[in-house]
């Protein structure tokens, strides 16, 4: 009797899985290479279906058993990372989270900041001294900020608050945190841009290059957001270990010139041509007026070099106002060409000395006795507490602004 014909080689049963590739190399890790006989194939599995359904693989006969080469899955840094924790990390991709840090003199502005977006999150610092004066700073729960999106709201106002404040910029980005911004809405020396006689210090530079070397994050160099710059040279004065974000508070007077009741009759005025090429662009969809600074023996007075204000709601913007001599001539000679009214703003009002107690309300329309409005951003918490309610000021927040560049 003949001897029966060997059975055949049992089919190899795997799961079935939702996305299956076949690849006929088995060198790409990280996924399981099956190595079938006479050719290998790779299984990519996106998800799998835990119910009994399989999908059946004939096996070739061939004289080497079939071997699996599993690879864990893998973090970015190329350890094993759990698939639940591989998971939470994709899904925290979509939506960042800011630990916004702040002084004594930005909270207000910081907690206006953190109510524009649930995904800003403010964080505290106890800032105090030893009986010598020097600061003695602590950072609360430091261990909780690793892996975090971290922001500090600085407030360069007087040289006195500096040195605490670059203490804390310094430390921030070393505690293991993916990746740190500073926001520092007034760059203060920015007006200390240039040399004229030798021995001259450019202290503008000085302070770029101290933020220059704020300590990289592990996220890499620091984002640092400035508004309304000076002068737009200056930001190559940075390095290349600082991101800086130049932003603008021309928008937000944009926005509230439309509120106007005579919003169709809004004309802008420059008191120098620096404040002209620094804005023009910014708003050139109204009509312009433009002033110069001409030295007639000891003094310097300002001239209608281009424009006419004649009937028209005037308003002078400039990038910053100190004791506001120029504006005041401005605010005389567009009067004196027949402006309707007049009205000014600045990105930061630094008033030193109480000098905006100069500017007076026009009272109804008198654009020769005063402003009708003088309107500063809250880039200068010092001033904003002076002068709230006070007409003809009124502030536009940066918060909104802030929020958006914390977010990108």
């Amino acid at each position: 009797m003949a001897a029966a014909p060997p059975l055949p080689p049992p089919p190899l049963r795997i799961p079935r899985a939702k996305s299956l590739k076949l690849s006929s190399s088995a060198s790409r890790e990280p996924f399981p290479s099956y190595k079938l006989g006479c050719f290998s194939c790779r299984c990519e599995a996106k998800s799998f279906d835990h119910s009994q359904s399989w999908t059946t693989v004939d096996r070739f006969p061939a004289p080497d058993p079939i071997t699996i080469f599993p690879a864990p899955s893998r973090s970015l840094a190329g350890s094993p990372m759990p698939m639940a924790a591989s998971a939470r990390e994709s899904s925290g991709k979509s939506s960042k989270k800011v630990c916004l840090f702040y002084c004594a003199e930005t909270k207000p502005l910081a907690e206006r900041v953190a109510a524009q977006s649930d995904a800003i999150e403010l964080r505290s610092i106890n800032w105090r001294k030893f009986a010598d004066g020097f600061p003695d700073l602590f950072i609360p729960n430091a261990h909780g900020i690793r892996g975090q999106h971290v922001a500090f709201l600085a407030s360069f106002s007087s040289p006195g608050v500096i040195f605490e404040q670059l203490s804390i910029i310094y430390a921030l980005p070393k505690l293991f945190v993916s990746s740190f911004t500073l926001v520092l809405p007034f760059f203060p020396t920015g007006t200390s841009e240039r040399m004229e006689d030798e021995g001259d210090v450019a202290t503008a530079f000085t302070l770029a290059r101290i933020l220059s070397n704020v300590p990289i994050s592990r996220g890499g160099p620091t984002n640092l957001v400035i508004f309304d710059i000076h002068a737009l040279p200056e930001r190559f004065y940075f390095g290349d270990n600082i991101l800086p974000c130049f932003e603008s508070g021309i928008p937000l007077l944009k926005n509230r010139l439309q509120q106007l009741p005579d919003s169709d009759n809004i004309s802008i005025a420059f008191p120098d041509d620096g404040s002209w090429k620094r804005f023009h662009k910014q708003l050139q969809h109204f009509p312009m007026i433009v002033c110069a600074k001409v030295r007639e023996g000891d003094q310097r007075i300002v001239r209608l070099k281009e424009g006419d204000p004649k009937g028209r709601h005037v308003v002078i913007v400039d990038d910053l106002v100190q004791s506001g001599g120029t504006l005041v001539e401005c605010q005389k000679l567009l009067a004196a060409h027949g402006a309707k009214r007049i009205s000014a703003y600045v990105t930061h009002g630094i008033f030193p000395k109480r000098s905006w107690e100069r500017f007076e309300h026009d009272n109804g329309g008198n654009p020769e006795n005063g402003l009708t409005y003088f309107w500063i951003t809250d880039s200068c918490p010092r001033t904003v507490n002076e002068v709230l309610n006070r007409p003809p000021f009124e502030v536009l927040s940066l918060a909104g602004s802030i929020a958006a560049s914390l977010l990108i």
